[in-house]
């Protein structure tokens, strides 16, 4: 079997000097190379707070992450900021795209990021990946000229830009009406089938969750329940890039 791509052993988090508030309480969870894993619990539970030291935004106060192998727990700043460039995408409810950019222009940020300027293999990648969630008359289009749906379309493109191992969603359709949302976790759904990409999918809607391959729950700050989904047969058209 292949090597898991997120390993989380006892993780820890608590926020504090003289009073000590715990979020997370000796948290383990393993994900497989291809999983398709959905992280629900209530407001407050530790969702925010797992997905932060995952996608190595905040360090645990103690255990350790494993991504892809790699131990996280002695890496410096500009260690974890590699890692995370290199093997992670993220896409957030609130897409965070930048106004001024075309949608061709979002999507290669990530890759842009660290030559410093634009290339025509940036370029090339971009306007695939756009194509491939929909999106091939609007590449030139400024994010302020795309529909919500639309946007959240962008933002799933320019997660995969530089072809991620996993890819955190936090509440990817939180702000979308019923249609919008479905089309955009199907796009999800078929960069995961299709390219084999990892996706960890935090969701308070239980149809965008029972629809992941597995449902990890966490409250108070602990792994409740763990579990396979029901197992679904559909399989959305089109094969990414």
């Amino acid at each position: 079997m292949s090597e898991p791509i997120l390993q989380v052993q006892g993780v820890t988090k608590e926020y504090g000097e003289r009073v000590r508030t715990r979020a997370l309480s000796g948290v383990d969870l393993t994900i497989e190379r291809g999983e398709f894993v959905a992280l629900i619990g209530p407001s407050g539970s530790g969702k925010s707070t797992l997905l932060n030291i995952i996608g190595l935004l905040d360090r645990p106060t103690a255990g350790q992450v494993l991504l892809a192998g790699t131990d996280t727990r002695g890496m410096d700043d500009r260690g974890l900021t590699s890692l995370r460039a290199h093997t992670l995408g993220f896409v957030f409810q609130f897409h965070h795209l930048l106004p001024a950019f075309t949608a061709l222009e979002n999507v290669m940020l990530p890759a842009w990021g660290d030559t410093g300027f634009p290339s025509r293999k940036m370029r090339e990648r971009a306007g695939e990946l756009l194509r491939a969630v929909g999106l091939s008359a609007r590449l030139d289009y400024r994010t302020t000229d795309l529909s919500g749906g639309e946007q959240q379309r962008v933002a799933i493109a320019r997660a995969l830009a530089r072809r991620p191992l996993l890819v955190l969603a936090d509440e990817p359709t939180g702000n979308l009406d019923t249609a919008a949302a479905a089309a955009v976790f199907d796009l999800m759904r078929t960069f995961n089938r299709d390219a084999g990409t990892t996706f960890l999918l935090v969701t308070h809607d239980p149809r965008i969750a029972e629809r992941c391959d597995r449902i990890v729950e966490i409250v108070d700050g602990r792994i409740r329940s763990d579990g396979r989904a029901a197992p679904r047969t559909e399989r959305p058209e089109g094969r990414p890039p």
